[in-house]
């Protein structure tokens, strides 16, 4: 009947037909344009195909349709409204014309229906589900809202309340979930999805079951009374504000349209939707939100395809070695353990060991508390570290990663040592967040073997490791250690060396910008309510508390020792070295910036500590109080003229990547897109100008050279790419 590049139309027994989506040019499914465009002509087909009894609707393809094409949406987000309405009406009419066919329809829904996937499923009479299936309107978590229906059918077949909690919180529902809601309606084996579908539509067919009497409820409005409605989508308003509602307008968004358009039938329920939709795509946080993913896809693309190129010269892991137990190397061993690698922990000394293992069954502690893990499975994922104080064995690891203590002349001779006893051919690492790679590897007689391999802070939950690549690392080794970091579950970035890498050194920027606040009068708990607010998971000074006043200072000596030009602080009368110089660690010792108390549940409860006024006072003017937009200013511009520098000196190679990489590693708000994104949305006219306004307070403020040939240009930092 058809034949297309994504779906195809033929007959099948029994006088029915069988719509299959395929996409051959793709891996898995998608709704879209093309698709979308073929399934308006097969719908065309159909609607005049009278002799049909019926219409089974399947997938070739591991999974149903996994949503639409999420590259498509930056183009279809900036087409005039007219030409977006059109383009999302031509769907809606494809999937009305579905539902309102002369005969049934059942669908066989395998692996995902997701999006616009789900959507054509409640097109359909009734929907067969694979017992390993998930289905979903994940919409949300991409800034925007259900576009081709979904706010229509889903509250209409199941309740306003089932509704509202999926396509707010975008979550994917298993198989059970999905039946015991109401959205499918049975779920089979996978392997008698097709012959359940098939029967269900001979039961239709031959007039045993009523299809129509399901047709019904879809196209009138929600039959729920006008008081429970209310209440519902009041709940869920309640709920939403709670949360930084004007970061994330989707949601709130979600829950007024469904109210507004309960009433309505399905063409006006669908209009509301349709406008709707592309009020929420022109919004800041629907662009960044859209960038975030595909940036995330181009993220995961580089470090592969950096693996992929050097596959057949990689170094297959299936050993580790952790030089330096304690806290961080115990996080790294459990990670390494639970992802299936066996692990060699060394160190020199028999309390940090103790320290490293007691980390690693903290954490496999936790997992089974919260079902993550069974007991038996912790037992065995734990034997997988073996502690050792000696150098034997060491020789087993095909990759080895130095964690001990931040000194330079101590970590250059332990990798000596270790590199004298592995193997010719194992990479070597050194999980540094502030020492020249450069340098590390001058001690090495291996140095093409040799790179920074920077995990963030508590390894187990942070997701990205800066794979950090020496003058003489090998692309062999970077490859061998994107391979790993992969295989970790984790996200790798690959940076060049520089001090602090990239994502410390843009860190520090800001958090030079915050010191420099402070001195100038500016009051830290102002600061952490307006970053916060702009954002952030936490403020600076809350922050530094987290990190640790130690840490923190010996980061500042080394960011003034590497790059004075710009981080000229004195560290010895900052703000955060006078706080230190009290005996003051942060959450170390319970004294910082603020106080910290034990609450029942063992957190660490941040509380106002009034002596730490009087401290900063001694180096500070008079607190005086800046507006939120000066403070967004001081902390924010630093931080962005770093990420450009780092971007004009190929630290990182794309913006793409360098979000990404602040995003993972130090909760950049999701909703802003990334630093590049926001620079993007401020413009590099306006980037200047403020940096321009602020020079005259540190040359971080100062705008590179190359944000003035942006502004000449009227170019962004995504344009460039």
């Amino acid at each position: 009947m058809y034949n297309g590049n994504t779906l195809s139309l033929k007959r099948i027994e029994n006088q029915f037909a069988e719509l299959c989506f395929e996409n051959k040019d793709e891996t898995v499914n998608k709704l879209d344009l093309k698709t979308t465009r073929e399934l308006a002509t097969a719908m065309e087909i159909l609607t005049k195909a009278s002799e049909l009894k019926g219409l089974l609707i399947t997938s070739k393809k591991v999974v149903f349709i996994v949503g639409a094409d999420i590259t498509e949406f930056p183009g279809m987000f900036s087409l005039p409204r007219g030409d977006f309405l059109s383009r999302i009406e031509k769907v809606t009419k494809s999937l009305s014309l579905l539902e309102d066919l002369p005969f049934p329809t059942v669908v066989a829904i395998n692996g995902y229906a997701l999006g616009g996937g789900l959507e054509v499923c409640m097109a359909c009479d009734y929907r067969v589900l694979s017992e390993t299936a998930s289905v979903g309107l994940p919409e949300a978590t991409l800034g925007i809202i259900p576009g081709f229906g979904g706010t229509v059918r889903l509250p209409r077949i199941t309740s306003v309340s089932t509704a509202l909690d999926w396509m707010t919180s975008g979550t994917m529902q298993n198989a059970k979930n999905a039946l015991k809601k109401g959205a499918v309606d049975e779920v089979v084996p996978e392997i008698d999805l097709r012959e359940v579908a098939l029967k269900r539509l001979s039961e239709f067919a031959s007039g045993r079951v009523s299809y129509l009497s399901r047709r019904g409820p879809k196209s009138l409005p929600i039959n729920c009374e006008d008081h429970v409605l209310n209440q519902t989508c009041a709940e869920y308003r309640g709920l939403l504000e709670k949360k930084p509602g004007e970061n994330y307008p989707a949601p709130l968004a979600l829950v007024e349209l469904i109210l507004s358009s309960a009433k309505l039938d399905r063409e006006n329920a669908q209009r509301h939707e349709s406008e709707a939709f592309h009020r929420i795509a022109q919004t800041y946080q629907a662009r960044a939100m859209v960038g975030i993913f595909l940036s995330d896809q181009h993220l995961s693309k580089q470090a592969k395809s950096q693996v992929k190129k050097y596959q057949n010269e990689t170094t297959k892991i299936r050993r580790s070695g952790i030089i330096g137990a304690g806290i961080m190397g115990g996080g790294i061993a459990y990670q390494n353990a639970i992802k299936g690698y066996s692990v060699l922990l060394k160190d020199i000394h028999q309390e940090a060991l103790d320290l490293g293992m007691a980390e690693a069954s903290k954490l496999l502690s936790r997992s089974i508390d919260r079902h993550k893990l069974k007991s038996i499975d912790g037992l065995n994922i734990l034997s997988k570290i073996t502690p050792t104080l000696y150098i034997n064995g060491i020789d087993t690891c095909d990759v080895i990663v130095e964690a001990i203590i931040e000194n330079e002349e101590v970590k250059k001779k332990v990798l000596a040592d270790v590199e004298n006893s592995a193997r010719e051919d194992t990479v070597i690492a050194s999980n540094t967040s502030t020492i020249s790679i450069n340098r590390l590897a001058s001690a090495l007689q291996r140095p093409e073997n040799f790179c920074g391999l920077h995990f963030f802070n508590p390894v187990h939950a942070m997701p990205l490791v800066e794979v950090v690549r020496s003058e003489h690392s090998s692309e062999k080794t970077i490859a061998t250690l994107c391979d790993y970091v992969l295989g970790l579950g984790k996200k790798a970035v690959v940076v060049n060396d520089c001090p602090g890498f990239l994502v410390n050194r843009t860190l520090f920027a800001m958090l030079f910008g915050f010191e420099m606040l402070i001195l100038d009068g500016a009051d830290f708990r102002q600061i952490d309510s307006v970053m916060e607010a702009w954002g952030w998971p936490m403020g600076p000074a809350y922050l530094i508390d987290v990190i640790g006043l130690d840490t923190i200072n010996h980061c500042y000596a080394s960011m003034s020792s590497g790059l004075p030009e710009r981080f000229n602080l004195d560290e010895s009368n900052s703000p955060s070295g006078r706080i230190y110089a009290a005996g003051r660690l942060g959450q170390k010792n319970g004294r910082g910036y603020y106080q910290y108390i034990q609450t029942e549940t063992g957190r660490a409860e941040k509380q106002i500590d009034i002596e730490v006024q009087t401290i900063i006072e001694r180096v500070s003017g008079p607190t005086k109080t800046f507006s939120d937009d000066e403070i967004i200013n001081r902390m924010m511009l630093p931080m962005a003229n770093e990420m450009v520098r780092c971007l004009d000196e190929k630290i990182v190679a794309t913006p793409q990547e360098a979000d990404m990489a602040l995003i993972y590693g130090l909760g950049f708000p999701r909703f802003r897109g990334g630093i590049c994104r926001w620079m993007d949305e401020l413009g590099p006219k306006n980037l200047c100008n403020l940096g321009k306004s602020f020079k005259s307070f540190s040359p971080l403020y100062e705008p590179p050279e190359s944000i003035e040939e942006r502004v000449a240009e009227k170019r962004s930092l995504y344009s460039s790419e």
